[in-house]
Order: C-alpha cells, then sequence, then structure tokens
C-alpha cells in the first residue's frame, strides 16, 4: 500500500484541467470504489498506472509517483519490447475486470 497520497494536490491537478476523479478512474479502468481506494491509500498505483497519470496531467512520472506516495515506483523508458508486454497486460487486465 503505499503511504502519504496527496489528495489535496491530485485533486487540484485534475480541477486545474477541468476533470474530476471519476474520468482518472475511467481512464485507469477503476470504477468509483476503486479511484477512491486509490485516493485513501487503499489501492497502490502500478509503474503503468503512473505513466498514464502522468501523460494525462502532463507532469513527470517521477512527480506523480512522488506525490502517490512513498512506495509507488516510477516508471523506467520501456524497450519495445516491455512497451509492447504492458499494452498485453493492460489489455489482460481489462478483460479480466470485465469478466470479473
Amino acid at each position: 500500500m503505499a503511504l502519504f497520497f496527496d489528495q489535496t494536490w491530485f485533486d487540484a491537478q485534475l480541477a486545474e484541467r477541468h476533470l474530476r476523479r471519476a474520468d482518472l478512474g475511467a481512464m485507469l479502468g477503476l470504477d468509483e470504489t476503486g479511484i477512491g481506494e486509490v485516493w485513501k491509500d487503499q489501492r497502490e498505483l502500478k509503474a503503468a498506472d503512473v505513466s498514464l497519470i502522468a501523460a494525462l496531467l502532463n507532469l513527470s512520472p517521477a512527480e506523480i509517483a512522488h506525490r502517490a506516495g512513498i512506495s509507488t515506483p516510477v516508471p523506467v523508458e520501456a524497450s519495445g519490447v516491455e512497451r509492447r508486454l504492458a499494452a498485453i497486460e493492460a489489455k489482460l487486465d481489462e478483460i479480466l475486470r470485465r469478466l470479473g
């Protein structure tokens, strides 16, 4: 579990871009409960989540990871194979969520 998720900072970043938590949740494939767990430090973000949030907010992955909590991984630049594998894993996660 990530400790010290900076709720105020993330809410401000979303508000500046006229986005809501639900918008971020949809991008991450999380429902209202899931994104609420992230905000309450009950669900840890993965490196892929950090990358998506960084792209959405136009900020560095390191800044996102820092604000998301102590144990949040900072994504590393992936090779072509690693990017393809990450995309496959994301699709598999999406399929499993839909079946769940």
